[in-house]
């Protein structure tokens, strides 16, 4: 089984520099396996808590896994800003 893409949402931004930045926090992932892709998403993850601009729906953003290193963050609660370059 191998890790597609992550999932993410837009939780909050914030400023730098003079610049605004976004904040994102890790939802889920799409997987691929034997039998095709399918998706994990966290237990505790609630879309009616993203706020959505008075839209009905919301926009989850899927990119490239990072690469592992020996000092990653748990997919638990993991949160990354600016996710523009990885795009």
């Amino acid at each position: 089984m191998k890790k597609v893409f992550e999932l993410a949402v837009k939780v909050g931004s914030y400023q730098k520099d003079g610049e605004t930045k976004n904040r994102y926090e890790n939802v889920g992932a799409i997987m691929e396996g034997d039998k095709g892709q399918f998706m994990f998403l966290k237990r505790s993850f609630n879309p009616a808590g993203i706020d959505a601009d008075g839209k009905e729906s919301i926009i989850i953003s899927m990119f490239a896994p990072k690469e592992k290193t020996g000092n990653a963050q748990k997919d638990s609660g993991e949160q990354w800003d600016d996710l523009s370059s990885v795009f």
